[in-house]
């Protein structure tokens, strides 16, 4: 017989209330488990696998704030099961509470807690992992899950900065081309039937828009796979290395925006290093996860670059000497920080200061897109209205 999979609520001899899944041929056979066990069955309900057609994302503030929960209450002597357990009990996302009770169950049958998260990393990264290892060697899990709530609070807050600075240009953008469609597609078309009538000579600009329109009106489809074809191409070809090389060179040398995807970058790559060193994580592993956070492949290539150098006994900051990417100010900073030891602290403020910096450059980018965007818009706009009226402004000429 098929096993079925049931959730329940429980309270223990004491009254203590629990709560958990279980796998069991009928209900009765998982009320009979949970009563052997001594406890008192308060609710038990049947989950059905494979109805949740669309399950709830975890998202990353999901993710930082379960962690700062399980820092708070690891911290406090309670125990990692216990503590997954309680806060599960209170999730009320379904996907993030059946990933605290599988990972539960796997350290309560003796699983390390960083073994048992690699078997989701979909929701927990390489990074958080590798910290979570380290701490198991230390003892200091609690005070490793605050530094990992932090990390990751930096990361999203960057992020989200970057999100809200980009979003009025895009929807200025956006707003550009649906405009400049809608006249091209419906205003446009409905004055082509009064300029034929008249025949007069139509000017230069008129006609070009009326081959614009046409072209928009008879070969609609072509547009559209065009549109799709190249969607197909990004996603396809940022798989391939030829084409990321291609799309993230673009990344870094657009105008305006290129400095600011390296600030970012480097400021990722910077605090993920220190937190990292910071940790007990061996060099190795460090500068290998530094390399995966860049998002990168130009970065990427530099730090495996500095892996193969620090094999051979080369200093980090020796090996990114000369690098395009990395301004000599900051391999500087990372020279002091290892002759004096101190280089998880160094580039701690490092990445402090290059957040600050990627605050300010979000600034002086967006104060510079949105006016050239508004103008943009308006020499299209306006393009689009003069070639409408010149015609109009000969139909009004009296004739001679």
């Amino acid at each position: 017989m098929t096993a079925l999979h049931f959730a329940y609520k429980v309270r223990d001899a004491l009254g203590r209330a629990s709560a958990g899944t279980l796998d069991a041929a009928s209900r009765e056979e998982a009320t009979s488990k949970l009563r052997k066990d001594g406890f008192h069955v308060v609710e038990l309900a049947e989950e059905e696998e494979g109805m949740d057609l669309f399950p709830k994302r975890i998202k990353q503030s999901d993710i930082i704030f379960l962690t700062s929960q399980l820092a708070v209450m690891v911290d406090t002597g309670i125990a990692l099961s216990v503590a997954m357990e309680t806060i599960a009990s209170q999730e009320e996302n379904k996907t993030l509470k059946k990933v605290l009770l599988d990972l539960k169950k796997r350290v309560e049958e003796g699983e390390d807690f960083s073994t048992a998260l690699s078997r989701h990393g979909k929701h927990f990264d390489k990074t958080y992992i590798s910290l979570v290892k380290a701490s198991e060697h230390t003892g200091t899990l609690g005070e490793m899950l605050e530094s990992i709530s932090d990390y990751l609070r930096k990361q999203l807050e960057t992020r989200q900065k970057v999100k809200a600075a980009m979003a009025y240009p895009g929807i200025m953008l956006m707003l550009a081309v649906g405009v400049t469609i809608f006249m091209l597609t419906y205003v446009l078309p409905m004055f082509t039937p009064l300029f034929n009538r008249k025949g007069i000579k139509l000017p230069i600009a008129t006609r070009v828009l009326m081959a614009l329109s046409d072209t928009f009106l008879s070969y609609w489809y072509l547009w559209i796979i065009g549109l799709v074809a190249l969607v197909l191409a990004y996603v396809f070809g940022s798989k391939t290395e030829a084409g990321r090389k291609f799309l993230d060179g673009v990344k870094l040398n657009l105008p305006l925006i290129g400095q600011l995807n390296r600030k970012i970058i480097v400021s990722r790559s910077m605090r993920t290093l220190g937190t990292m060193i910071g940790a007990g994580v061996s060099m190795l592993d460090a500068i290998r996860l530094a390399a995966e956070v860049s998002g990168n492949i130009y970065y990427e290539q530099i730090w495996l670059h500095v892996l193969d150098q620090i094999t051979q006994g080369k200093r980090v900051a020796e090996s990114l000497m000369g690098s395009k990417l990395f301004p000599s100010t900051l391999v500087q900073m990372i020279a002091s920080g290892e002759e004096t030891g101190k280089l998880d602290k160094v580039l701690a403020k490092v990445s402090t200061y290059y957040d600050r910096e990627v605050e300010s450059s979000i600034k002086s980018a967006t104060s510079m897109i949105e006016p050239i965007l508004i103008v943009g818009m308006g020499i299209v706009v306006g393009s689009i209205a003069i070639g409408l009226l010149l015609p109009i402004f000969q139909l009004s000429k009296p004739a001679h």
